[in-house]
């Protein structure tokens, strides 16, 4: 017997793709990665909430997340990634999930953004209470703020069953170097970095010192932020692109980046329905080959 909380979410499932029927479009069978940690399998395509979720409960653009999130859950998505810090999107993650009845499909990733162990803990105290939930999947020191008392702290947690996964973070190409020499000398199970074709320097050596240390990664800045639309308005598709499976130029700078083997999963933001569905078919149909990554990386240069 269904419980009525199970038949009132099936019925706001089905108000809400007879008002968006481009939901039923959405493709299954994401691409999956395995976290070398564990083995667990996350889809490739993920979701960021920076910016895209700072809004107000209630609001027009709350209602348009709500799309978002059933978007991307409908299309395979697991990993979202938040953080105390980006303007109380964490807080609006969580109540989306929790209406929603999202949180057991959901792969929680947030951070510990704070300068001091007392800190932290007031921090992660409100962390849970944002995202309404006792635990969430990855726990990373933000930027590398504090990370010589965070990450001991995040590991911590992790014995005590807060978390499943420790890692670290930054969203620049001058972080590079300290986030390989952690790598270097810490057991982490996630980092996460910025990747894109006009930014592809991890592949250098981070992404390859991953692969080898068993490091599950997360791509931020695919877009640049979204400066990478700019450069190509009005610009067609390369000419192998359909061959690749790929429609839109977001589409593209996604699979470049989930095109690295060390890749785990890349989180776009977005708090538009259609680009949600979007992204996710990034995860699908064959990843670009090395002369095509190569290409991208010379066109951006």
């Amino acid at each position: 017997m269904y419980a009525r909380r199970d038949v009132l979410r099936a019925g706001a499932a089905i108000s809400l793709m007879a008002a968006a029927p481009w939901l039923a479009a959405a493709p299954p069978g994401l691409l999956t990665r395995k976290i070398p940690a564990t083995g667990e399998a996350l889809p490739a395509i993920g979701a960021g909430t920076s910016g895209s979720f700072e809004v107000e409960p209630g609001s027009t653009a709350y209602r348009q997340l709500e799309q978002v999130l059933s978007a991307f859950f409908q299309g395979g998505g697991r990993v979202i990634d938040t953080s105390p810090n980006y303007g109380g999107a964490d807080a609006i993650l969580g109540q989306l999930l929790e209406e929603g009845g999202w949180h057991r499909q959901c792969f929680i990733a947030t951070k510990i953004a704070a300068d001091s162990l007392a800190a932290a803990q007031t921090q992660w105290a409100q962390t849970l209470r944002s995202l309404r939930t006792e635990k969430v999947d990855l726990l990373q020191v933000h930027n590398l703020r504090d990370w010589k008392t965070q990450l001991p702290y995040a590991r911590e947690l992790k014995q005590q069953g807060k978390t499943r996964y420790v890692g670290i973070t930054h969203y620049l190409n001058s972080g590079h170097e300290e986030v390989a020499a952690i790598v270097r000398s810490e057991p982490l199970d996630f980092i996460q970095i910025n990747y894109a074709v006009n930014a592809p320097q991890a592949a250098k050596t981070l992404l390859p010192l991953c692969r080898d240390k068993g490091v599950a990664v997360l791509i931020n800045r695919a877009f640049d932020d979204g400066r990478l639309f700019a450069q190509v308005k009005d610009q067609p598709l390369p000419g192998w692109a359909e061959q690749a499976g790929i429609g839109s130029w977001a589409q593209l700078f996604l699979k470049f980046a989930i095109s690295h083997p060390a890749v785990t999963a890349v989180i776009p933001a977005t708090g538009r329905p259609d680009r949600q569905l979007d992204q996710l078919k990034a995860g699908h149909g064959p990843l670009l080959t090395p002369a095509q990554q190569q290409a991208l990386i010379q066109q951006f240069a």
